[in-house]
């Protein structure tokens, strides 16, 4: 594995994140309405704005910097002589230690809110707010268990295997089993880095056909076929590339990982200076915690100015709005700069409960890894789709008891037990 291809990975998730972020808070609108905080819909009251969700969404990049760094590490922890549920359990622990966190803090603060009677439909809008990120999180947990399985297909299959799932996934798009796509689109992207990995990807030729294929299939369903131009779901539209993805959002993906590996020798070169590995690695690091607490920030600032009637409120879609933007991102990112320094009692802590849990052993059983599982998914599943103030205390209750099962250390390490793959980095 070449060190600059690593450095580029790590910049794709940095790139991934830092877009995901950007997006968010560049379509966040608050206005003070009659007293009360609301949120126009920016892709709504400006259509041609749908069109810069093709830049912004960008998560198949993370899923294809996710599936190039997994298969390595699987091969590595196999190598080894590491076990499925082994692997799976550390990854997972990842995802779910910061996540638990996360909820645990959101779920109070809206219940100290509630208590102090705080209005129901504003408590509505701040849940959704913490928790409109969280769709990523039973995908990415759900594709990282298959990861052994996804593995030995490509062992076997190679580049054909993310073909098949494309084909698979527009087959079942039409079907009542089109909620598979969520995991089968974001599989693909997942499944090219695999490919990439392993240099199945290394032509020039079939990177800019996939490109371009996939651009073009994207402009004719588009053009002539129900799919919409926007990327993330629009409220008054009665299809969505998201949810689940369809087969236009599956073109797209390809489209963005072929551009991106068409990309990789110039990336790797600019990457070359030590500063800029720095920057690269140091963001892609802190890439789950900015995923999680970037929304926080909107809502600080709403708190603070829009509540008051202090923020200045231009005419959505005037000059003044626009050259506000700039303003408004940059005091976010201040915002979120002090969150996270805040936090790092937190993170410390987590760290510590990481070591406890001992994740380089086996699970506590199979069982209960795969109970954690079943509980924590769907929870999380619940509150991307419905926000934190609803569902009352069960989410919550799914998502610990499947948090804990999975931490559950093992009952006992055996004698001479070396770790593996300590020093692994996040994919």
């Amino acid at each position: 594995m070449s060190s600059g291809r690593d450095r580029y990975v790590d910049l794709l998730r940095a790139l991934a994140i830092c877009l995901v972020v950007s997006g968010h808070w560049l379509i966040t609108v608050l206005a003070h309405r009659d007293g009360a905080l609301v949120a126009p819909e920016l892709l709504a009251v400006l259509p041609w704005t749908r069109w810069l969700t093709l830049l912004f969404q960008i998560m198949p990049v993370f899923f294809l910097a996710g599936g190039y760094a997994a298969a390595g590490s699987w091969d590595r922890h196999r190598a080894a002589g590491g076990t499925a549920a082994r692997w799976v359990r550390r990854r997972a622990v990842r995802l779910l230690l910061p996540t638990a966190a996360y909820a645990a803090l959101a779920l109070a603060g809206l219940a100290v809110a509630r208590t102090a009677g705080a209005d129901p439909a504003l408590l509505g809008m701040v849940g959704w707010a913490l928790a409109m990120q969280f769709w990523f999180l039973p995908v990415y947990l759900l594709i990282t268990a298959l990861t052994p399985l996804l593995a030995a297909a490509h062992r076997r299959w190679g580049a054909a295997v993310p073909v098949v799932l494309a084909a698979v996934a527009v087959a079942v798009g039409p079907t009542p089993l089109r909620d598979l796509d969520h995991l089968l689109v974001w599989a693909v992207a997942y499944q090219l880095g695999f490919c990439w990995r392993d240099g199945l990807l290394a032509r020039r030729g079939v990177l800019v056909a996939l490109a371009a294929g996939g651009a073009a299939a994207f402009a004719l369903l588009v053009a002539y076929g129900p799919y919409p131009v926007s990327l993330i779901l629009v409220t008054g539209e009665e299809v969505s590339n998201t949810d689940p993805p369809s087969a236009a959002m599956l073109a797209w993906a390809v489209a963005q990982c072929a551009v991106c590996l068409l990309l990789a020798p110039a990336a790797e070169r600019a990457l070359r200076p030590a500063r800029a590995r720095r920057a690269a690695r140091a963001t892609a690091a802190a890439s789950m915690a900015l995923y999680l607490w970037h929304m926080v920030p909107v809502l600080v600032l709403a708190a603070v100015l829009h509540l008051p009637g202090l923020a200045p409120e231009p005419v959505v879609g005037s000059g003044a709005f626009w050259a506000l933007r700039a303003v408004w991102i940059a005091a976010l990112a201040a915002v979120l700069v002090a969150v996270l320094r805040a936090l790092r009692p937190l993170d410390r802590a987590l760290r510590r409960l990481h070591a406890a849990a001992r994740t380089e052993a086996e699970p506590h059983s199979p069982l209960a890894l795969v109970t954690g599982y079943a509980a924590a998914v769907p929870a999380l599943g619940y509150w991307a789709g419905h926000g934190f103030a609803h569902g009352g205390v069960l989410p919550g209750l799914a998502f610990a008891a499947g948090t804990a099962l999975v931490l559950l250390p093992p009952a006992a390490v055996p004698a001479g037990e070396a770790p593996v793959e300590s020093a692994e980095a996040v994919a």
